[in-house]
């Protein structure tokens, strides 16, 4: 038989919660129902492997947690056994979760939430196929960096278009 938290145990779970929640720009829950130890290990080493903070909560604790916070709307998806997952890239956390479900039918994403936006499972899948946060930020410094490019070719251009001018005249008054 097992004993359920106290109340300074949980008092600690809502506080070490309430600390990922402040730093989180995502929340993604999703139902675990049915999924065997060694899979939920596997998945918790993906999530740790894309800074991805994952946790299974009782619903009341997770309630408490994201009170008064701009998760509050996730509120109403708190019903069954869930995971939570929460990271500073919104996109990660949908990424491993719906990754995960797709390869693993018995992991159900319920839903997230963004800050003052809660979304539905199709919101999710939709958050997960968007590039990562290194992803866009390589594809703007490629932007960035071909207008300078060109204006650096079209520089190198002028001299060399002087000094093939310089050899075509001397080339002529040589075969004069």
């Amino acid at each position: 038989m097992t004993v359920g938290l106290n109340r300074s145990e949980k008092a600690v779970v809502i506080e070490e919660v309430v600390a990922k929640v402040a730093a989180a720009k995502a929340i993604v829950v999703a139902e675990y129902r049915g999924l065997e130890v060694g899979e939920i290990t596997k998945l918790r080493s993906q999530a740790r492997q894309h800074g991805v903070y994952l946790r299974v909560l009782k619903n009341t604790l997770a309630r408490r947690a994201v009170a008064n916070t701009p998760f509050e709307v996730l509120s109403a998806k708190m019903v069954g056994p869930l995971i939570y997952g929460m990271s500073s890239d919104p996109v990660a956390v949908a990424k491993v979760l719906s990754n995960f479900a797709r390869d693993n039918d018995k992991l159900v994403v319920k839903g997230g939430a963004l800050p003052n936006s809660g979304l539905d499972a199709a919101g999710v899948k939709a958050l997960a196929t968007l590039p990562s946060r290194e992803e866009l930020l390589a594809k703007l410094l490629g932007t960035m960096q071909a207008p300078i490019a060109q204006f650096v070719r079209t520089l190198n251009e002028v001299p060399t278009k002087f000094v093939r001018g310089l050899a075509a005249v001397r080339d002529q008054k040589a075969s004069v």
